[in-house]
């Protein structure tokens, strides 16, 4: 059992770690203007966004095995607020914060501890079903980053993962490397 929780935590943590790379390529791609666009008003721009996702990593990461996860300094709505003087830079840093946050927290974890009980708003959950519930949190949010970005971006917008119309040759490269055998076009010697 020990060996497939550290392999949870291990999985957990890789996860994590490319929803960062993901929204972070998303980000990257947006100019300064649309960063803090909405596509209506109901809608939240990608600065709108990291600042919930900052406010909640901060929230439930911070002394995670010990207090609750709804942190009574958190104030969820102002999450969804921006001043006129927030600078980009200032929101990159709160995603940084939030992300070392949790690294922090996950890489704490000793297999032992996925079996522990946390609260959230005073619910209880195993380290399990509250790392689940965060990694399905963050695939929502980093989802709707990579949305907005590729709509405001659309022409522009450069791939986070397999090009339109390329599966094909994605394909046929792997499974070339599969097999040893060099691209085709590769220098041989």
């Amino acid at each position: 059992m020990t060996e497939l929780a550290q392999h949870y935590l291990d999985e957990a943590g890789r996860q994590f770690r490319g929803y960062k790379r993901l929204g972070e390529g998303a980000l990257a791609q947006l100019k300064d203007q649309e960063f803090v666009v909405t596509l209506d008003p109901e809608s939240n721009s990608a600065a709108i966004i990291v600042k919930h996702m900052a406010g909640n990593m901060r929230s439930r990461f911070t002394d995670f095995l010990t207090s609750d996860g709804e942190k009574p300094d958190r104030h969820r709505d102002q999450e969804f607020e921006l001043s006129s003087e927030t600078a980009r830079a200032d929101v990159m840093q709160w995603w940084e914060a939030g992300w070392s946050c949790l690294f922090s927290a996950i890489e704490a974890l000793r297999p032992e501890d996925v079996q522990r009980t946390v609260t959230i708003r005073g619910e209880p959950h195993t380290v399990l079903q509250a790392i689940n519930r965060q990694l399905a949190h963050h695939a929502y949010h980093v989802g709707q980053i990579v949305f907005l970005a590729k709509h405001l971006r659309s022409t522009d917008w450069k791939s986070l993962s397999i090009p339109r119309g390329q599966s094909e040759v994605v394909n046929h490269k792997l499974a070339e490397r599969k097999l040893g055998t060099p691209p085709a076009g590769a220098n041989q010697p």
